[in-house]
């Protein structure tokens, strides 16, 4: 590796100048086709080998003349080629979002200059369960996802879905928080009130709003849209790609899912044996959890008093009327018992 001063970045420092045809360019496909009508270098994809090296692929060889981070990184050293390494000084904080603006020149003198997104390594997730939805919305009272850790970890780059957004199923990437083990975290999905804080620190009381919780992890999805439907599949994924958890919903027992996004979805976690069905070969809403009797007091629910989790319906109810807690240990009353 050539050794090189350090580097920091102001993002005013580089005008944005993103070339048109690097931008966008997310595969070694895409790059094959524009290559067929220039042979300048077209950026491929960043990504973070570890919190403290990153590597940057290009279609051809090429000599970075500049690297700077937002925010603020110490570079060690760098490494040219078609795929370029940089190798920090100090680590990057675990699922960060780093933005990386490099200039490189190939061997024929044709530059590139893009900005180049991506979150920095996390190696400590925590182990967590997804323990209560609530699918419905009376203001201010939102929908939320409540985890619960059961080891200590970051939370940083973890990923949460929702199969119903068809346009983008991915609603929340974790920043990265520091959790301990049996921490309760709710990701509201709504965010209506001012008072409604991200609790990114050790404070948990910070976030006021309607279900906040003092002594839990209070997290809030920006905006106002309807994200989490009663028939429905959630799941979390770590960087790479590998599911946490997961829960199917639906409101009928049907044999098949009533849009191809809850199909595929299934079958993603079918595969990855995070959701089992009866049969052993596909999951369908007859494998779900059934929740057409939830409401915005009535949520769903995993039993806590169950040792393991097995991946299934069997874990889940729905609680008695005015049994929702978010942040805090779940009802046990079960609504029509």
């Amino acid at each position: 590796m050539k050794r090189i001063g350090i580097v920091l970045l102001a993002a005013a420092l580089f005008p944005a100048l993103l070339m048109t045809a690097c931008s966008g360019t997310s595969g070694k496909d895409v790059a094959a086709l524009i290559l067929g009508v220039s042979q300048t270098p077209v950026f491929i994809s960043a990504r973070a080998l570890s919190e403290t090296q990153a590597v940057f692929e290009f279609s051809k060889p090429v000599s970075v003349d500049a690297l700077r981070f937002d925010p603020e990184v110490e570079i060690e050293a760098i490494e040219d080629g078609s795929t370029v390494t940089a190798l920090f000084s100090g680590a990057l904080l675990p699922g960060q979002r780093v933005v990386a603006e490099i200039l490189a020149v190939d061997e024929s003198g044709n530059t590139i200059h893009v900005l180049a997104p991506f979150r920095a390594r996390n190696d400590r997730v925590p182990p967590l369960l997804i323990t209560e939805l609530r699918t419905e919305y009376s203001n201010p009272r939102a929908e939320f996802i409540e985890m619960l850790t059961t080891g200590a970890g970051n939370m940083g780059g973890l990923r949460v879905f929702i199969a119903s957004n068809t346009s983008s199923p991915l609603v929340y990437e974790f920043p990265p928080v520091e959790a301990r083990s049996g921490e309760r975290i709710t990701l509201h999905l709504r965010q209506i009130e001012p008072e409604s804080r991200d609790e990114l620190g050790d404070n948990l009381a910070e976030s006021g709003g309607r279900d906040a919780s003092p002594t839990a992890r209070d997290l809030w999805v920006p905006g106002s849209a309807k994200l989490l439907r009663k028939t429905d599949i959630v799941y979390i994924l770590d960087q790479d790609d590998n599911v946490l958890d997961a829960v199917a919903l639906s409101e009928t027992s049907g044999a098949t899912w009533p849009r191809s996004a809850f199909s595929d979805a299934a079958d993603f976690l079918h595969r990855a044996g995070a959701w089992h069905s009866a049969d052993g070969i596909a999951l369908r809403p007859s494998d779900a959890v059934m929740s057409a009797g939830t409401t915005n007091t009535r949520t769903i629910n995993r039993d806590e008093s169950l040792s393991r989790n097995s991946r299934s319906a069997s874990d889940w109810y729905i609680t008695v009327t005015s049994g929702a807690t978010p942040g805090r240990p779940n009802n046990p009353g079960r609504f029509g018992n």
